[in-house]
């Protein structure tokens, strides 16, 4: 038998029927909690089109609404981080709104759907793993006090989220329930601030595979080609004017993974300003880097393909030494014209900054 609830409510009629909220918002006034706090949201891109609506829409209203900052990531990723930053009692109401959104989906989804019972409304939060213990308390303590208290069901990950210091608890249970444990666990986070340095999750884009055609550099979206950004295009055609077997404007490999993080950096712009102009032979010279042996990995990639990559693309030569016993660095004689050597250095960093900070292969 399909669910037989009403499907007719809007957000507003929703919001309305929000007790709990209207009870924790006097009680929060009372007690003086109201300080800033920020609170970061883990969310799958259907749950973010929600809260963002029509043309922005919806996270407009709640923003004006709570009176809290509420910043969603950008990015082609299956996960997006939102943001909410202000006094505690703005946080409680954008939670308030979030969570009556979500089950004002659910009910919308079931209209059309044979299921007897709703789904609870579930929230992932992101929070630093040096506040977990506090949240769980000595032997479960207080994560079975916020359970029992106010009816939501919480679950603490024991991994971390990857390349962070993070982790990811979920909140599920009704909306008021929720609200309710939203306030547990931020005033279990005012009393036990974050020890030490917290690396923030950053969720990792979605591949996008690149291509070259015609000396212009191409992202797949789809059945389509869309051009790609033009420091991608000169790095392309830098690389092509500097190596010898591969003639500009055919197809050649492309890079295995996402854009190239190009930072605003002196080394950079540097390297774009050179796509034209160049000599047509210029004098051959050697640079030498050393590597920490736990990242030379990432240079050289499985069975040699990263370090083939950079080769081809940079034109210059490239030689790995072999390990030496009792040294934690490994040598790398890059080979070339100035250009070479230029682009291979950057190709080379920018493995390692990829690699150091999470943001994937390239």
């Amino acid at each position: 038998m399909p669910y037989s609830g009403d499907t007719t409510l809007s957000t507003d009629q929703l919001w309305s029927l929000r007790p709990a909220y209207r009870e924790m918002e006097s009680k929060v006034s009372e007690g003086g909690l109201n300080v800033t706090l920020t609170i970061r949201l883990l969310m799958h891109g259907k749950e973010v089109g929600s809260i963002i609506g029509k043309k922005g829409e919806t996270v407009k209203k709640m923003r004006e609404e709570s009176g809290a900052r509420i910043n969603i990531s950008e990015g082609n990723c299956p996960e997006r981080i939102v943001t909410i930053t202000g006094p505690t009692d703005a946080i409680f109401k954008a939670f308030a709104m979030i969570a009556y959104k979500f089950e004002e989906d659910i009910i919308n989804s079931m209209s059309n759907s044979t299921a007897t019972s709703k789904p609870p409304v579930t929230l992932r939060l992101v929070v630093p793993a040096s506040q977990c213990g506090s949240l769980i308390g000595k032997g479960g303590s207080k994560i079975k006090e916020i359970r029992e208290s106010t009816g939501a069901q919480v679950q603490v990950a024991g991994d971390m989220l990857p390349n962070s210091t993070e982790r990811a608890v979920t909140i599920s249970g009704t909306p008021d329930a929720i609200i309710q444990c939203v306030k547990q666990i931020c005033v279990v986070m005012l009393e036990s601030p974050p020890k030490g340095a917290t690396i923030p999750y950053r969720p990792k884009p979605a591949s996008t595979p690149v291509i070259f055609a015609g000396g212009q550099a191409y992202t797949i979206q789809g059945q389509y080609a869309i051009p790609h950004p033009d420091q991608l295009t000169k790095l392309h055609q830098l690389a092509m004017q500097q190596t010898p077997f591969t003639p500009l404007g055919q197809t050649t490999p492309a890079f295995p993974g996402e854009k190239l993080p190009l930072h605003s950096s002196e080394e950079a712009q540097n390297l774009m300003g050179q796509s034209s102009g160049l000599d047509a032979s210029p004098p051959a010279s050697t640079h030498e880097l050393t590597i920490p042996n736990d990242l030379i990995g990432c240079i050289i990639g499985r069975q040699g393909t990263k370090i083939n990559e950079i080769r081809q693309m940079s034109g210059a030569q490239i030689k790995i030494a072999n390990a030496t016993e009792g040294s934690s660095e490994r040598q790398i004689t890059i080979t070339g014209t100035p250009a070479n050597i230029s682009l291979a250095q950057y190709l080379i960093n920018a493995r390692l900054t990829s690699e150091v900070t999470g943001m994937g292969a390239l």
